[in-house]
């Protein structure tokens, strides 16, 4: 069972992550739709760091919560990508992307709504079915509800069950929320099925206004984000944990830093070895 702390294979860290000889990451994790149908120069690198470390996928493009139908074509060459190169676990946004064939470029929230939920699990379990395995789901950060029935934790919840499918808890995203929604973050993580949770999501973020957090993966974690994630590894398995940078990226010595410090902080709780 893969477990630990990992990195996001990214075209300018690849060479840095083939090459390190320092203490390895766990595992690497790629956006499939940056990797899917190439050749040539960058094919052979991401080979070359599947030979090195196990690989995870994260993906930006399926849509979950749009109203229209899924992307077959894009299913079609995900599932040929997944074929050809060995991702353990795929991963994807509980949010929407697109609308009315239109790519928004950002990843919005899913109303919590029971209609929104069947939706939202129709699709999920239309995407399992079709690549033949289960993915994880993961909490978005948000700004504001969108015409809400019920709490978040709730729909989170009634989504992943109704799907059988699985949960990536991005424990950032759930600082970022309760923060600007004023809610607790632990009662959240508590009323989530932890049980499903099959992997984690640390990033930072940027405070903006004395009651406004943007969610950014611009930025080093913080050390209440680092808390969290402290608390909650006591309640769950050991599970696959990415630190995520999107941009502002530093230098690769000062990313494995962090991976330490998170590395730190799992293996009070956790077993890694045994979950390796």
């Amino acid at each position: 069972m893969l477990a630990g702390i990992g990195l996001g294979f990214r075209r300018d860290l690849a060479d840095a992550l083939i090459n390190w000889q320092g203490p390895q990451p766990a595992f690497v994790e790629l956006a499939p739709e940056n990797w899917m149908q190439i050749g040539g120069f960058w094919k052979r690198k991401l080979l070359s760091a599947a030979e090195k470390y196990p690989l995870t996928a994260h993906g930006l493009s399926l849509s979950l919560g749009s109203p229209e139908p899924l992307d077959r074509e894009f299913l079609k060459n995900l599932k040929q990508f997944f074929a050809e190169v060995p991702v353990q676990i795929y991963t994807e946004h509980l949010s929407y992307a697109k609308c009315g064939n239109a790519h928004l470029y950002d990843l919005l929230p899913i109303p919590f709504r029971e209609d929104a939920v069947r939706h939202a699990a129709s699709r999920i379990k239309e995407v399992q079915d079709f690549l033949g395995r289960k993915i994880a789901v993961e909490n978005v950060s948000y700004y504001t509800p969108v015409a809400p029935e019920m709490e978040e934790h709730e729909f989170i919840s009634a989504v992943v069950e109704e799907a059988d499918c699985l949960l990536l808890l991005d424990v950032n995203n759930v600082f970022v929320n309760a923060f600007n929604h004023k809610y607790d973050a632990k009662d959240f993580i508590k009323k989530l099925p932890l049980d499903r949770v099959a992997y984690i999501h640390m990033a930072g973020h940027d405070q903006v206004s004395e009651d406004l957090i943007i969610d950014t993966h611009g930025a080093p974690v913080i050390d209440p984000v680092y808390e969290l994630f402290e608390w909650t590894a006591q309640l769950i398995k050991p599970v696959p944990v990415l630190l995520e940078r999107d941009f502002n990226i530093p230098e690769i010595d000062e990313l494995m830093t962090e991976l330490q410090r998170l590395n730190e902080i799992a293996s009070r709780h956790w077993n890694l070895q045994d979950a390796a």
